[in-house]
């Protein structure tokens, strides 16, 4: 898979299009405060297992409704979350899949998006919450790792997390494969 950390790098349109399916299938049926913390929880386990220096927010409507930072992380990371989250929050998809679609059409996010890049970030590691019928209300964000690392970390959880919650009845079914 390339990094689309390097520009130099040819752009990766199986990249782009993993990025796109994974947007259609993590999809919530409903999302509160509990589904947030409960999303959150998952994340700060699966970082504390893996010994990930990471700082994790989950927020709705730009309200965080968690946050936590992990030993080895900084209040750089927290810049990150926002500036990353900025990006999902503008464009409602992952800022990943953002930036990756600036790569794609030959642009780059810092010039070509033509917004502050001290509030924008379009690097991995922020996911928008999809909910059914609703589209995007909010994020889930890691920062910490390796941008393609903080994006995988989010979509493992959710995948996880949805699956779970689809057994349980609690949150809904993620969209079709």
């Amino acid at each position: 898979m390339t990094d689309p950390r390097h520009p130099n790098e040819a752009p990766d349109r199986e990249l782009l299009d993993a990025l796109t399916a994974q947007e259609e299938r993590l999809v919530f049926t409903r999302f509160d405060e509990q589904t947030a913390w409960e999303v959150g929880v998952a994340l700060r386990e699966a970082a504390l297992k893996a010994g990930l220096p990471v700082a994790i927010s989950v927020r709705r409507n730009g309200q965080r409704l968690f946050h936590v930072a992990l030993p080895g992380a900084s209040a750089d990371n927290d810049s990150w979350l926002d500036r990353k989250c900025a990006v999902v929050d503008r464009y409602g998809h992952s800022s990943l899949l953002i930036g990756e679609r600036f790569r794609v059409a030959g642009r780059s996010f810092d010039v070509d998006a033509r917004l502050d890049n001290e509030h924008f970030a379009a690097h991995g590691g922020a996911f928008p919450v999809l909910v059914s019928g609703t589209g995007c209300i909010g994020t889930v964000a890691v920062s910490g790792l390796p941008q393609l690392d903080d994006h995988r970390l989010v979509v493992e959880v959710l995948e996880t997390f949805l699956a779970q919650s689809t057994e349980l009845g609690r949150t809904g079914k993620p969209a079709a494969r």
